[in-house]
């Protein structure tokens, strides 16, 4: 990378260091429980991993007893997505992913205050090459990815590897929740791109960047399709082609799980896509798609299923969440 780019990377102003807001603003009682919470959070990071897991997937499964709804969501998600599955089967299911829920609450706990050494030891790479290579040949990277556990956790040993990145972050609704998620994100390196910023992030792509990028939660205004997803249709963001190709940037799928064995994550960077993009939007979102129910299928219970995936369909398909 010449001097000028890196002298870029180093200066720029729109890293989203601009928008933090100091954290003592938050001192309003409305607040308070969620300090509470954090305090008691920030104390058990020191608690061994696995136990924290443990800990975590039972605190899931209670939490969403007091919020049915979305529990409800996962559950037509689940229903619609895997209908091999008996009721017995989706049920568990749905159990193991409200705990794998309740696991990413220590993730970004440990993203916010573990210590690297701590946070390095739980965190593996697979094919960092795959992204390495076409960055020093000077192209953008879209790192292409879902919603999956612990992108905040691995994101602080990806830095290791890859110092520069910037990541697509649409604001949480709660701002003090927000501010602690700006710093997550900034914990791994990553000048964070507002969700609107598709002319922000084209800029970092031309500018040799890498950027972390997923499109699989529904979305109905500009560059809208419906294809399908596990087979069922769904209205999918396809502006990854446009981007990628206004981005003169290369496609490499990360693939990031956590492990069965409970020893902590594995990360996978993939080939870049080849012949990507295409010709056809369309049929580029249904190849992402498919490439994202592949990784989804080997460890479910971790995708996110709690968001409505299926919604904003036309007609005649019906609405999955009407009753919810």
């Amino acid at each position: 990378m010449n001097s000028t780019a890196q002298a870029s990377k180093d200066h720029s102003p729109d890293d989203g260091q601009s928008d933090y807001i100091p954290l003592y603003r938050f001192w309003q009682p409305r607040f308070w429980p969620l300090w509470a919470g954090l305090a008691a959070l920030r104390l058990m990071v020191i608690l061994p991993y696995r136990l924290q897991m443990f800990i975590g997937r039972r605190l899931g499964r209670l939490a969403f007893t007091v919020a049915p709804r979305r529990r409800r969501i996962a559950e037509a998600n689940l229903r619609l997505c895997f209908p091999e599955l008996d009721e017995a089967a989706l049920q568990q299911l749905l159990r193991d992913h409200l705990g794998s829920l309740g696991c990413s609450v220590f993730e970004i706990a440990l993203a916010l205050w573990a210590g690297d050494a701590r946070v390095a030891a739980l965190v593996r790479f697979e094919g960092v090459e795959n992204l390495t290579e076409p960055l020093a040949q000077g192209h953008g990277v879209i790192v292409l990815s879902g919603h999956f556990p612990a992108v905040e956790l691995t994101g602080r040993v990806a830095r290791n590897h890859i110092p520069d990145t910037a990541a697509m972050y649409r604001p949480l609704k709660n701002p003090l929740l927000d501010q602690l998620m700006r710093r997550a994100r900034r914990q791994a390196g990553s000048a964070l791109i507002p969700k609107a910023g598709m002319r922000r992030m084209i800029r970092r792509l031309r500018g040799g960047w890498p950027v972390w990028y997923a499109s699989d939660q529904s979305y109905d205004r500009a560059h809208a399709e419906l294809v399908p997803f596990f087979g069922e249709p769904a209205m999918t963001n396809a502006a990854l082609s446009h981007i990628a190709r206004m981005g003169k940037a290369r496609v490499v799928p990360f693939y990031p799980r956590r492990l069965a064995d409970g020893s902590g994550y594995l990360c996978e960077f993939l080939p870049a896509l080849e012949a990507f993009p295409g010709d056809d939007p369309a049929a580029d979102a249904t190849r992402v798609n498919e490439l994202l129910a592949q990784w989804i299928r080997r460890a479910p219970e971790q995708y996110y299923w709690v968001h409505r995936r299926f919604k904003n369909r036309p007609e005649p398909y019906p609405d999955p969440y009407r009753e919810i």
